[in-house]
């Protein structure tokens, strides 16, 4: 059997691995775009390293894009196969491939006038609108810890992963004649005692696991802190300066988190009588699907549900679906809470919201996520004295804050803690992908001292036999 690294290998995004079984079929697991790298991120994205009609089948451990987002250009391409995911994956994809192919032609229809201004031809965007929505023709939903036969020759099966909505660990039985390879695939881990999804669950025994990296070279802080953080910085942005705090969220998972954390503040009436706008239509059905499953929530906000039906709405929460609605908050002089997409701040209404009044000293930027390293959040929130937005320099004079212990990722001891379902002696070897090449090299340091021996870091297009 051949396994091959296409994306995200000492990389963060563009989560792409293509196994190619002893007969021939081939089965790629997640299809992500490349994220946050200006204009070398489109020729990444074109560059997949594989035939799409030659791929037999997708395996998809969750809907954010680093992972799903090149699905409908295979699709594009002549990908005829079989995408599989968990149910509520798969309704995320619905909205989220739909959203990212609307940017794709924005970005384009963009880019061309420029290009036209120079005297240059147009280009195609990487897929549209139409394309996303053929794609889902493709998707096949399978529940958690229902088997998956694949030609006979591969089983497959899901396990939570608890880092999104219908997040997955892969699980993947590999027959070759009288030899049966299981291989673990992580996706992303989540972290555990969170406030609404289930803690990242345990897997079968594997003999080589594909293991995510993101966070590994650090520790967070708990989560329990991160509402009093939410808190503290409501109150000093909003009741002290009487400004706004605009949270740039990932609409999926993070957003709720935060609209959660809010609705809970309000029931204990510690949250101040202001008004607070989810700004990002993506955000808004994202919640809508979140409603549909409660099937992936944990046990506390069951409990709260109890009590107060809609955790994801309040009084003075207001969802913004217009165009006109979302403009409205950026002439707007009272304080308010405005959570909008994307979380790295690289596109959306969010970048809107940046623009008008990041040189305010009342605003705060509360950066709740990670931001990869070439995106205008990380130069916001390392210190840049100036950004770029629209193309227009903005001297940064926002107050800025962070809560990192709303990551969606684990970090290196929750991942530790999350393979240690393994037998580090059956395991035969741990393959680290998804992560920056010195934060592997770091994690790996610290999966040795646990007792972890065998580790590689792959490159971009590495193969390995097993």
């Amino acid at each position: 059997m051949k396994l091959e690294f296409l994306g995200a290998a000492r990389e963060v995004t563009g989560s792409k691995h293509l196994i190619t079984t002893k007969h021939g079929t081939k089965i790629l697991l997640d299809c992500g775009m490349y994220q946050g790298k200006g204009l070398e991120t489109d020729a990444m994205n074109r560059d997949l390293g594989f035939d799409p009609k030659e791929v037999d089948y997708l395996i998809l451990s969750h809907a954010h894009i680093d992972h799903s987002g090149l699905i409908p250009y295979i699709y594009k391409l002549g990908f005829n196969g079989t995408v599989l995911c968990t149910p509520a994956t798969r309704d995320l994809c619905s909205i989220m491939l739909a959203d990212a192919g609307r940017i794709q032609e924005s970005d384009t229809h963009t880019f061309n006038k420029k290009r036209q201004s120079q005297g240059l031809p147009p280009v195609e965007p990487i897929y549209t609108l139409a394309d996303a929505q053929a794609c889902m023709s493709c998707f096949i939903s399978v529940p958690y810890h229902k088997k998956f036969n694949i030609e006979g020759e591969v089983t497959v099966e899901f396990f939570d992963a608890g880092h999104i909505l219908g997040s997955a660990c892969v699980y993947l039985e590999i027959k070759e004649g009288r030899r049966i390879i299981k291989l673990g695939f992580t996706g992303d881990i989540g972290r555990y005692n969170k406030h609404i999804l289930k803690d990242p669950e345990p897997f079968p025994q594997v003999d080589y696991l594909i293991m995510e990296s993101t966070y590994g070279d650090r520790l967070h802080t708990t989560i329990s802190n991160a509402e009093q953080e939410l808190l503290m910085a409501v109150l000093d942005t909003c009741t002290k300066k009487r400004g706004k705090l605009i949270i740039p969220s990932f609409a999926i998972g993070r957003a709720q988190e935060i609209i959660y954390a809010l609705d809970r503040l309000r029931n204990k009436q510690l949250l101040p009588d202001i008004d607070c706008f989810v700004d990002s239509p993506l955000s808004v059905n994202a919640t809508n699907i979140m409603r549909l499953h409660p099937e992936c929530f944990n046990d506390e906000i069951v409990e709260y549900m109890k009590s107060d039906p809609d955790p994801f709405g309040f009084d003075r929460l207001q969802y913004i679906q217009s165009v006109e609605a979302s403009k409205a908050l950026n002439v707007r002089n009272k304080a308010c809470i405005i959570i909008s997409a994307s979380g790295m701040m690289e596109a959306g209404r969010v970048k809107h919201h940046l623009a008008n009044n990041i040189e305010n000293p009342k605003t705060t930027i509360l950066c709740v996520g990670y931001c990869e390293p070439t995106t205008l959040g990380a130069k916001i929130m390392r210190g840049d004295k100036t950004v770029s937005i629209f193309g227009h320099q903005h001297e940064v004079r926002a107050e800025l804050r962070r809560i990192e212990s709303l990551s969606g990722h684990g970090d290196y001891s929750e991942m530790i803690n999350y393979i240690g379902c393994q037998d580090k002696f059956r395991l035969k070897k741990i393959i680290l992908v998804h992560g920056e090449a010195e934060t592997q090299e770091h994690f790996r340091d610290t999966l040795h001292e646990a007792g972890y021996k065998r580790v590689d870091i792959p490159k971009r297009l590495d193969a390995i036999e097993l």
